[in-house]
């Protein structure tokens, strides 16, 4: 089984940055897509932020020119640099992994961007 553990959530004025990390364990594949997946009330949960094994990366069109995703394959961590935080970022923050057709999902990091 596969277990992701996020960290670096927090409250966090608009304008500042935050950084998130994820380090996944257990039985990690070569080949996987690891992300950032966020949820506020009342919303659907939405990808935020994808990274291949090989660096390949996707980002959601609310993020893009602010949100940076990153992965360190030797630690199997991926990170989410986010700067220039707006009130609209405030949710859930989740970890996800792909591989082998299946997903695993962390328990999430609160992010709350104040005005």
């Amino acid at each position: 089984q596969v277990q992701l553990v996020e960290s670096g959530g927090g409250l966090v004025q608009a304008g500042g940055s935050l950084r998130l990390s994820c380090a996944a364990s257990g039985s990690i594949f070569s080949g996987n897509v690891m992300g950032w997946y966020r949820q506020a009330p009342g919303k659907q949960r939405e990808a935020v932020a994808l990274i291949t094994s090989g660096g390949g990366t996707a980002y959601a069109d609310s993020v893009k020119g602010r949100f940076t995703i990153s992965r360190d394959n030797a630690k199997n961590t991926v990170y989410l640099q986010m700067n220039s935080l707006k009130p609209e970022d405030t949710a859930d923050y989740y970890c996800n992994i792909q591989q082998q057709s299946l997903s695993y999902w962390g328990q999430g990091t609160q992010v709350t961007v104040s005005s």
